[in-house]
């Protein structure tokens, strides 16, 4: 059976806007993690698969069912433009349920990237579109769906597990070669000023360290290092 709820909350296109822009910031998953009082950070086995560009979006969720994982064809029906695919696939390390045309097919719809709590496969395909997955693993073996026909159950935008977090539809992922935060969609604004300026700060003090600044003076001006 395929669920799915009808909508899910998207921030305001201004501040989603503002929040596309810091992947332009060095190490912008660490900055919003720090941003996040180091919560909402994802387990380090979540690693970017095909490029290493940094991407961030809506999450627009799904999650399977143990033991019977199929291919997440029904995404397509529902996500929007600028959406990051983020896939309850509980962990399993040995069947893929993303691959290559899945890349394709995303990167024609307008997703941004896909984060995977399983694992995936056709990483070269992947990294010749210049599409990022990030995943738990990667594996050759397929899902049952290209044999079986069958792609449900399949559940849409409700509230998963990936990555050692719950994560909401509408949350907004910020992934990069480093690995993976997630904002709560209702701290998003809150977490934003703080990443902003986090990245003014650490940027100005990296000029400072290229003129000669000390430790001690370092912590003296900007209270950290």
């Amino acid at each position: 059976m395929k669920q799915a709820v009808d909508s899910m909350p998207r921030l305001d296109e201004d501040l989603m806007e503002k929040f596309v822009a810091l992947k332009g910031v060095m190490s912008i998953s660490c900055v919003v993690s720090d941003a996040l009082e180091r919560k909402g950070t994802m387990h380090s086995s979540m690693k970017m698969r095909s490029v290493v560009t940094p991407f961030i979006g809506p999450a627009f969720t799904v999650k399977l069912v143990p033991g019977f994982l199929v291919d997440c064809l029904a995404i397509f029906e529902h996500a929007e433009r600028g959406d990051v695919v983020v896939i309850d696939a509980f962990s399993e390390t040995e069947t893929s349920i993303w691959g290559g045309l899945m890349s394709g097919l995303a990167r024609s719809a307008g997703i941004v990237g896909a984060v995977v709590d399983g694992s995936v496969r056709d990483t070269d395909e992947a990294r010749m579109l210049n599409f990022p997955i990030v995943s738990r693993s990667v594996s050759p073996r397929a899902a049952h769906s290209a044999y079986t026909k069958i792609f449900e159950p399949i559940e849409l935008l409700g509230d998963i597990s990936a990555g050692g977090l719950i994560v909401h539809a509408g949350d907004i992922v910020v992934a990069d070669e480093i690995g993976v935060a997630v904002v709560p969609f209702e701290e998003a604004e809150t977490v934003y000023e703080r990443a902003a300026e986090q990245a003014r700060r650490e940027e100005e003090t990296r000029k400072d360290i290229l003129k000669g600044a000390t430790v001690k003076e370092l912590l003296a001006k900007f209270g950290r290092i």
